[in-house]
């Protein structure tokens, strides 16, 4: 639909495979490089957008599938279009962020570490990593030293005024000593009480 709130990225195709340099596979200067995206038609009343990216078919050792994040990004100003490939702003100096992306912050991953991580299944099977862009009735004045998705989620409850989704595809030959579904994430999703206003 033509004025449907949509998320795209120049980088690939929704359900296209993610070149390597988003990746955590890739060369050592090119790798963990956040994807270009762009969105449209963003729904009236729009006070902030808000990103969540993962792999909805990470392995856990506890349960089958848990969703595994791999960035966070709150408080997208609705004037901007979209985010620059390798868009960064967590550990910056304001002087080093541009004028059009202050104010954004950057959430926890569960790698435990800020900022985006690239997609690196253990799986030959490619797994799909979905980027979900929320479009909220407000920014939040108040964000917690760590934001993370839990905290996010509780944050937006009742704030949402549409979703757009893009899913991109990658997966590799490394596997676990158990076969395909053997892998171990390095420590469970974070989780935290703390509250955004």
């Amino acid at each position: 639909m033509a004025d449907e709130f949509r998320l795209n990225s120049s980088n690939f195709k929704d359900g296209g495979h993610i070149p390597r340099k988003h990746t955590a596979d890739g060369t050592v200067d090119k790798k963990d490089i956040s994807p270009q995206l762009s969105w449209h038609n963003v729904p009236e009343g729009t006070e902030s957008l808000a990103l969540i990216m993962e792999d909805l078919d990470a392995p856990d050792p506890d349960s089958p599938i848990v969703p595994w994040v791999h960035w966070v990004v709150v408080n997208i100003p609705p004037t901007l279009h979209g985010l620059p490939e390798n868009f960064r702003v967590h550990g910056l100096d304001e002087s080093e962020i541009k004028k059009e992306h202050q104010g954004i912050a950057e959430g926890y991953n569960d790698f435990k570490q800020p900022g985006y991580r690239g997609p690196a299944p253990p799986t030959a099977a490619a797994h799909r990593f979905e980027i979900r862009l929320y479009a909220l009735d407000k920014m939040f004045e108040k964000l917690p030293n760590k934001i993370t998705k839990p905290v996010l989620e509780d944050a937006m409850e009742g704030h949402i005024l549409g979703e757009a989704k893009l899913t991109g595809m990658h997966g590799h030959e490394k596997m676990g000593p158990r076969g395909n579904d053997s892998y171990i994430p390095p420590g469970h999703p974070m989780t935290s009480p703390a509250q955004m206003r």
